[in-house]
């Protein structure tokens, strides 16, 4: 029997469903899949060798009735299959014989609730997989991993397969290399590094062996390392070197270094902040930072590494962010892909890059190429459905390329990637920050665009003006006070906390048209101000721009600052990465297509088309709210 994809990512959703009640949290459901799969795949061997003539390895003697098939025969009662399985987890977890992967797993393991009918429930969800198919059991292990994720408080995201797999293909890992995951979680980079590196030739026993020897994880967490550990043994079949370890903080396996290092550390740092041994190039106790100086420092001479980061390493300007920034140019980046701002949801919205570092070509190159992925295959809501757009091919071609020519030696004259750029090492190390987003390096910020691009500074009356430093007081009925505070997300004003400002400045009244920018607080934030009624006063941490009407439209500008591109922008022109301050004169300079006018007035016609759909079907769903309220309220009345 087969089991496709979607019956397997069923049984899994099933069992946890019948768990959730009695063991709440997604790590403990997935140790109990974990051993129920894992005690099914043992029993699988033994009853495979008695068919074949030969004899039981691990149900042996009194064991015997304890084997899976056993168990969950027809006559067995709730209660008996309770009995059974508890019995077998004790033995399991004495046994000696099972191989060490997963001797891990059943070590103190007890059945930690009391419901022989849930357990009957759940066990008979386990046996619709056919565990005698290895690659199958391995296939829905992997699955299981996925649909589980990680958990977000710690600062640990599971990483979609498919950017594992384009990170590995970009480093490429060889069967002869060791290779590390300081933070492997669940190992999915070692599993997919395994099966890269098999994909070059066939493996030979002997290279199986030598594979899994090299190929070594740590974790600090032992769930994460059991769970590990099955992974890597059910995808190789020897058994793995994974290790509770805390690689931040012991020095134990300090002097281990390796051919290729693949990673994605956690990204945040306990309260407080980690407190690491004294042996890193940086000064920090942010986890991100200290976790990329590991792995630039544990490279062997000619290693290689893909390691992803969140979007402060790339730019934020803290010392220590910087100083990592300085050595990662010097000794060992080679390249920067930035990745879509969803690629982890639903587990967390944070914006991410891809660090690539390989020591040889870092020493050859006077450049770093930095890349962008628009696209990954996936939209970016919490679901993550398939869309036809990836730009993660494309990318991986063009950086293989730029790296085959480096290593080569190879001109890069004619080179002309479509998803990024090269950059001079000297421009980058200009002025000290080493700020590694593509944004700040595109020529006036342009990317491909049919018209001509122009700065904000070129489309403004006047030079842009800093609000009011008044005092808010009550509201007086006539001048309106717009404060930073006043504006929300979408560039709207809220219609409650209406003040006024304690000081009348005409020269500070808005105009029909005048775009307002924060500058400090909500950087970025912004509204335009249409020809509504009313006499509106703009306060301190706003600039105001007055844009040309002969040459832009008002609106069309405005949209423009919704965007990806103006989004960019203002992370990488941030002074100092956490998006405290930005002036005037930086907002002037940001570049950006302008259309004839006619053509702006067309994509503002239809952006607004767009909104007045969505508000239509946002009154839609409050008016049906309030019928099912009113229906219900009848309902209980009698009416």
């Amino acid at each position: 029997m087969t089991i496709q994809n979607q019956d397997t990512r069923d049984i899994i959703n099933t069992a946890r469903d019948l768990l959730v009640g009695k063991v709440p949290t997604p790590i403990d459901q997935c140790e109990e899949i974990t051993r129920a799969l894992i005690y099914k795949y043992i029993s699988a061997l033994d009853l495979e060798s008695v068919e074949m003539g030969g004899n039981a390895r691990y149900f042996t003697g009194d064991g015997e009735e304890l084997r899976w098939d056993k168990m969950m025969a027809p006559e067995q009662t709730a209660n008996s299959i309770q009995r059974l399985y508890t019995r077998g987890l004790e033995m399991l977890g004495s046994s000696s014989d099972i191989p060490g992967a997963f001797q891990t797993i059943y070590r103190d393991a007890y059945l930690p609730y009391n419901d022989a009918v849930v357990l009957r429930d759940f066990l008979q969800t386990i046996d619709r997989f056919d565990t005698r198919d290895t690659e199958q059991i391995g296939d829905a292990y992997e699955m299981m991993l996925q649909t589980f994720g990680a958990q977000a408080a710690a600062g640990q995201f599971r990483t979609p397969r498919h950017i594992i797999d384009f990170i590995v293909g970009i480093v490429n890992p060889q069967k002869h290399e060791t290779i590390l995951d300081p933070a492997c979680g669940t190992a999915g980079f070692l599993v997919s590094a395994y099966q890269h590196a098999g994909k070059a030739g066939r493996l030979t026993a002997q290279d199986r062996a030598t594979l899994a020897e090299n190929t070594v994880g740590y974790d600090i967490s032992p769930q994460m390392t059991r769970i590990a550990t099955v992974n890597l043994y059910l995808t190789h079949r020897q058994e793995p070197k994974v290790a509770v370890y805390d690689t931040l903080t012991s020095e134990e396996k300090w002097n281990d270094h390796y051919d290729v290092i693949l990673a994605n550390p956690p990204f945040m740092s306990p309260k407080g902040g980690i407190r690491p041994h004294g042996r890193f190039f940086t000064n920090s106790k942010r986890s991100e930072v200290l976790f990329v100086d590991y792995i630039m420092g544990h490279l062997n001479g000619g290693g290689r590494a893909g390691v992803i980061v969140p979007e402060g390493v790339i730019f934020q300007s803290q010392r220590a962010h910087t100083q990592l920034r300085r050595l990662l140019v010097e000794t060992a980046l080679v390249a920067v892909i930035s990745l879509p701002a969803g690629v982890f949801q639903p587990y967390s919205g944070v914006k991410t890059s891809i660090l690539i570092l390989d020591k040889t070509v870092a020493h050859r190159a006077d450049g770093i190429a930095l890349f962008k992925a628009e696209n990954d295959g996936y939209d970016l809501g919490a679901q993550r459905r398939p869309i036809d757009r990836n730009d993660l091919p494309t990318v991986q071609a063009e950086l293989s390329e730029y790296l085959r020519r480096r290593r080569a030696g190879e001109p890069l004259d004619d080179f002309t990637p479509t998803t990024g750029l090269v950059v001079a090492k000297a421009r980058i190390a200009d002025g000290g920050d080493y700020n590694l987003s593509g944004e700040r390096y595109r020529e006036n910020g342009r990317r491909d665009s049919q018209y001509e691009w122009v700065s904000l500074g070129d489309i403004i009356l006047g030079k842009p003006q800093y609000g009011s430093g008044a005092r808010k007081v009550n509201y007086d009925g006539e001048v309106r006070y717009v404060r930073i505070t006043d504006i929300t997300d979408s560039g709207e004003l809220k219609s409650d906390d209406v003040v006024s400002p304690s000081v009348i400045e005409p020269d500070r009244f808005l105009e029909s048209g005048d775009l307002l920018i924060a500058r400090s607080g909500s950087v970025g934030r912004t509204y335009i101000h249409d020809d509504v009624p009313g006499i509106y006063q703009y306060a301190g941490y706003l600039i105001r721009f007055r844009i040309n009407p002969d040459i832009a439209i008002p609106q069309y500008v405005y949209h423009v600052t919704k965007s990806e591109h103006w989004r960019e922008w203002i992370l990488s022109n941030s002074k100092t990465g956490t998006l405290t301050n930005i002036n005037a004169k930086q907002y002037s300079t940001f570049h950006f297509p302008l259309p004839p006018l006619e053509v702006q007035r067309e994509l503002v016609a239809e952006i607004e088309g767009y909104q007045r759909v969505i508000d239509d079907a946002h009154r839609l769903v409050e008016q049906t709210e309030g019928e099912i309220v009113a229906a219900i309220g009848r309902v209980w009345s009698g009416g």
